[in-house]
């Protein structure tokens, strides 16, 4: 590993030490493991087999192993992407509510341990905020920011990114940036802040990924 690596992994060491701290006084569960890999031990050693799991749309999901994690089989798994209809899709949305664990990324994490959202649907921001009895946030250090005004800027330069991931036709599809527009396939609408977890101690739990992923 070269001076400069060494340098990085240091710096997301301490983001990631600090941060741990600031959600812990807020009542979460936080686990701190160094990449993908230990990502998906970590998911293992929470969640017990036959759990009945769900989860919001993430690029970091995909990006760890989660999903094929939950697809092995071990897990009552309300797999969102398996509907073949909108229908199908709008059913397993309601039956996540009932869900043992709920799955999903941040947006962002401010350093004082908010945790933001954004949403298109609201169906992931409403299941973060009431439904499953756990709810597992899976985020890198480098969605950590400042402070929310500071996540929304980064929201606006990282949403573009989503829709082109979901091929959407919007006007930051074409652009790259932002247009705060009115399309009917905007993909934010909902915008979530968890400030606290005193009311249900230990509900979210967040595991910090020192790697890179998703957006």
């Amino acid at each position: 590993m070269s001076l400069r690596e060494d340098l990085w992994l240091w710096k997301k060491e301490k983001i990631a030490e600090h941060l741990a701290n600031s959600l812990r006084k807020k009542k979460h569960e936080v686990w701190v493991v160094k990449d993908r890999r230990e990502v998906v031990e970590k998911v293992k050693e929470i969640v017990p087999e036959g759990a009945t799991v769900a989860v919001g749309g993430s690029l970091t999901l995909a990006d760890t192993g989660v999903l094929d994690l939950l697809r092995s089989g071990k897990y009552n798994f309300l797999d969102r992407y398996s509907a073949k209809t909108r229908e199908e899709v709008e059913e397993i949305y309601r039956k996540s509510f009932w869900a043992d664990y709920y799955f999903t990324s941040a947006n962002a994490i401010t350093e004082d341990g908010k945790l933001v959202f954004l949403d298109g649907n609201g169906n992931r921001v409403a299941a973060v905020v009431y439904g499953p009895r756990n709810v597992i946030v899976i985020a890198s250090v480098n969605k950590v920011v400042k402070d929310v005004e500071e996540a929304r800027e980064r929201l606006r330069y990282i949403s573009p990114m989503n829709s082109k991931r979901l091929n959407l036709e919007t006007p930051c599809t074409k652009t790259g940036f932002c247009a705060d527009c009115s399309s009917p396939q905007r993909i934010c609408d909902y915008f979530l802040v968890v400030e606290s977890g005193v009311r249900q101690p230990g509900r979210f739990k967040v595991i910090l990924t020192l790697e890179d992923l998703g957006l």
